[in-house]
């Protein structure tokens, strides 16, 4: 016999309204981001120095350090990648609670196991295996999300999550200042120490996060024979999943190389201005720190922009802001200052765009292609970012990142055209 669940309660309208199980499931997300967040960016904050350790060089214009970057940069993306795709595809399976545990104790375990690297290339397989946690934690967090808080709070609590990664980001740049400022060099790798405090979240989340009612009603009603991944590319569904994969793709290339190309660019303008070795990590945290202190407010002026014109012309918007500013970033070179202090900054606020993706994607897709259209279509994505990262490794010019980064700036723009013909149609309560 099938079990009866109850009916979808009225949806709360203030916070006093919201019930145990909703304030658990936020809760145990906005975690997620949060951790998220702090492990992302360890790797973009100490890359040189950790790279020229593991290579024993002491020549930071080596090409080989670039190269082994990109490509260990590159690894992270492709298990991101994979990691959105397989954990959104078991968050469907067996529940968005379980999977999400799973996702946390991988990334937690693997980004500790960096600090113990000992080349470059067993630094790219932790970094590889942490990000398949991190993929999946974010697609099957923002379906848990989605399916338990009210739709009309949707753009606000993007905003919320997102934010989550960014404080998360703040912190890891916080904890790499203070670590580099009191401790000899050399000591960058053990900043990934931090990634296994995660871990200790799986506990909570098993004992006090149920499984969604949405998802164990859709399961129920086709008596837990869920449907394929293969039905993201059949029928009306198909147009979803190409439109969003190619906007993701294009945004988070853009993003990511911009991410990591200007770390790298700072530290060249830093050395190039003969700043003293012992202050340029400090001086590249306290940077992303206003980067990302920004990137808040551009989450809630995306929020905004969703709530008042559509979540289509809201990221289309960002992208067109995000394309601008990095293009004026480095249309001519820039001393340190104009680029930390407003230039990047200007960035970040415009990267405000992604967390629209984490409420906007999920309810485009049925219940029981929830995780594994949104983990599809956002974590694909960065199979582009990883082929790019790699190109501009190998073919831009060594200490060149300015001119890498201006083209940087133009698929910045592409994703903002291709955003032009997002859906916005959703498939809210279908099993199928």
């Amino acid at each position: 016999m099938t079990p009866t669940l109850p009916a979808a309660p009225r949806e709360a309208t203030r916070l006093s309204e919201l019930s145990p199980r909703q304030w658990k499931s936020g809760i145990a997300a906005w975690l997620g981001w949060f951790f998220d967040g702090l492990e992302l960016h360890l790797y973009t904050l100490v890359a040189l120095p950790l790279v020229m350790q593991l290579l024993h060089t002491t020549n930071s214009a080596d090409p080989a350090i670039k190269e082994k970057s990109a490509y260990i940069q590159a690894a992270f993306l492709v298990g991101w990648a994979l990691g959105g795709a397989f954990f959104g595809r078991l968050g469907d399976l067996i529940g968005r609670s379980r999977a999400l545990t799973l996702t946390i104790v991988t990334y937690a375990l693997c980004t500790g196991l960096c600090s113990f690297a000992q080349t470059w290339w067993q630094l790219m397989i932790f970094r590889f295996v942490a990000a398949l946690g991190i993929g999946g934690e974010w697609a099957v967090g923002a379906s848990l999300l989605s399916e338990t808080w009210p739709k009309a709070w949707r753009p606000w609590m993007a905003a919320v999550l997102q934010t989550g990664v960014n404080l998360g980001v703040l912190g890891g740049a916080v904890f790499v200042g203070l670590l580099v400022s009191y401790t000899p060099a050399g000591s960058e790798r053990w900043v990934f120490l931090v990634g296994v405090l995660p871990a200790l979240m799986v506990f909570w989340i098993r004992r006090h996060v149920p499984e969604p009612e949405t998802w164990q009603r859709a399961e129920a009603s086709v008596q837990h024979k869920n449907p394929g991944a293969i039905e993201l590319f059949r029928g009306r569904i198909l147009s979803t999943t190409l439109r969003t994969t190619l906007v993701c793709a294009l945004g988070l290339s853009a993003w990511w190389l911009f991410l990591f190309w200007q770390t790298q660019h700072l530290r060249k303008v830093l050395a190039d201005a003969h700043t003293p070795a012992a202050e340029i990590t400090g001086l590249v945290s306290a940077a992303f720190f206003t980067f990302n202190f920004s990137s808040i407010f551009g989450n809630f002026g995306a929020g905004w922009l969703a709530q008042k014109f559509g979540n289509r012309r809201a990221i289309t918007f960002m992208f067109v802001g995000l394309g601008a500013g990095i293009f004026g970033a480095y249309a001519v070179p820039r001393d340190f200052s104009s680029l930390a202090w407003f230039w990047l900054p200007l960035g970040g606020f415009f990267g405000g765009v992604f967390g629209l993706f984490t409420m906007y994607l999920p309810p485009l897709f049925p219940t029981l292609l929830r995780t594994t259209g949104a983990g599809f279509c956002y974590n694909i994505g960065r199979i582009a970012a990883a082929a790019a990262a790699i190109i501009f490794g190998i073919l831009a010019p060594v200490g060149d990142m300015r001119g890498a980064l201006l083209w940087v700036s133009a698929i910045a723009a592409a994703a903002a055209l291709a955003s032009l013909w997002l859906p916005e149609r959703t498939h809210e309560n279908e099993a199928t």
